[in-house]
């Protein structure tokens, strides 16, 4: 683990590997540990997977939102001396790829979304923001940590839901804050802009982000290839990691290819 300061923030972030670079954004109150079924890939990419504001041991609660972890991750690259990277993010880390690309596109080689969104409507945003606020105050933690398991997964089986709790492990003043940025995001026209190659990721059974979204996602955006995964929830890369980890190396490896005359 490795800690750096970025606009008076210490951020905490992994890297490991050498080859392409390849930036791994956690989810809404995951940490960044939640990658680690993805550590494996660091025997061909340069791995970098940050901890958001407000999540893990990066804990500061203040200038929560999505523009700023992006420009977290961006100061993030410069302190690495990266120049780009292909950008993934899961859930809120994919609404965060999204912003990443919007403020520094030149940045993005490549973006691989998983189970993200680009459009919360606002009377819906209201309404779920309302429902988790009240939830978080009626409930304790571990009963909150066992109702994210139960919507996020598809397998309840002990040891799925056991590797789930290592990594979601949400502040509660920074889960409702971050919470709140992501469901005042409106990606409609910039994924028509989009244009690097892109690879959405999208699970038969999500129930937080149905697949249908993830349809919709592909057809704006120019460039893209999608991907269900089926017999999952809204978390591949735990219920799918063979299969998840075999479609990012098969979709960056293939950007590295020469483009035939």
């Amino acid at each position: 683990m490795y800690e750096t300061n970025v606009d008076q923030v210490t951020l905490h972030y992994d890297r490991l590997g050498s080859g392409e670079p390849l930036v791994l954004i956690h989810g809404l109150g995951e940490i960044k540990e939640g990658w680690q079924e993805q550590h494996c890939l660091a025997d061909q990419f340069d791995l970098i997977i940050p901890e958001l504001r407000g999540h893990g041991r990066s804990t500061t609660l203040d200038g929560i939102s999505i523009e700023n972890f992006a420009a977290d991750i961006l100061a993030l690259l410069d302190h690495l001396n990266i120049e780009s990277a292909t950008i993934c993010g899961l859930s809120m880390g994919g609404v965060v790829a999204q912003e990443l690309y919007r403020q520094a596109p030149h940045r993005c080689r490549a973006l691989i979304l998983v189970s993200t969104f680009h459009y919360a409507p606002t009377l819906f945003g209201r309404w779920f923001y309302a429902y988790k606020k009240q939830r978080a105050k009626h409930f304790s933690a571990q009963q909150q940590k066992e109702f994210a398991a139960k919507t996020c997964l598809y397998s309840w089986k002990k040891e799925v839901v056991d590797r789930f709790f290592t990594f979601y492990n949400p502040n509660p003043e920074g889960y409702l804050k971050s919470l709140k940025a992501c469901l005042t995001v409106d990606n409609r026209s910039l994924l028509k802009e989009v244009d690097v190659p892109t690879l959405v990721i999208g699970c038969q059974y999500d129930t937080l982000v149905p697949a249908w979204v993830q349809i919709h996602m592909h057809k704006l955006i120019p460039k893209s290839e999608l991907i269900i995964f089926k017999d999952a929830g809204h978390i591949a890369k735990l219920e799918k990691t063979k299969e998840f980890n075999e479609a990012v190396r098969r979709f960056i490896t293939k950007q590295q290819l020469p483009i035939s005359s």
